[in-house]
């Protein structure tokens, strides 16, 4: 997938979008992200000084950023937002450093109406750097609900 169609999938923009490329999606059941933690990102300046290594929180946005790209590539999904709405599960198993690629998989382990869930592992070469169930809300771009 090139950075431009992930541009059109996705909201997020620097310094929030944190996937580099999209290594592979299988709409609606699995896709595979890649992100080079590079020294210059602005996270690892005060996380922390002189021991920089990547927040956790990021590293579930990252698999949360590769879920949504999964579920809204499906063409029912087209041009809705996926919002994190859970995080079960989780656990930190590495830090990630600067100079690090990290490999985020995700599978859809279940689909209810607009909920949907997945089971995400970021890793770091063979080392799973962490582990989580995350939980999604579909919902339209133009939904009032959206503005509250």
């Amino acid at each position: 997938m090139s950075a431009t169609e992930l541009l059109d999938i996705l909201p997020h923009r620097y310094p929030f979008l944190l996937i580099d490329r999209v290594l592979s999606v299988e709409p609606g059941v699995r896709a595979t992200g890649l992100k080079n933690a590079s020294h210059g990102e602005p996270y690892f300046v005060g996380h922390f000084p002189g021991h920089p290594i990547m927040p956790g929180v990021l590293l579930v946005e990252m698999m949360a950023q590769v879920g949504g790209v999964m579920l809204l590539t499906l063409p029912e999904h087209k041009g809705k937002l996926a919002y994190l709405a859970g995080v079960d599960n989780t656990r930190f198993r590495k830090p990630v450093l600067p100079g690090d690629t990290v490999i985020t998989e995700v599978t859809l382990t279940k689909a209810r109406g607009t909920i949907g869930w997945v089971k995400a592992t970021a890793k770091v070469g063979e080392a799973i750097v962490c582990e989580a169930e995350l939980m999604f809300a579909l919902q339209s771009r133009n939904s009032e609900e959206n503005s509250r």
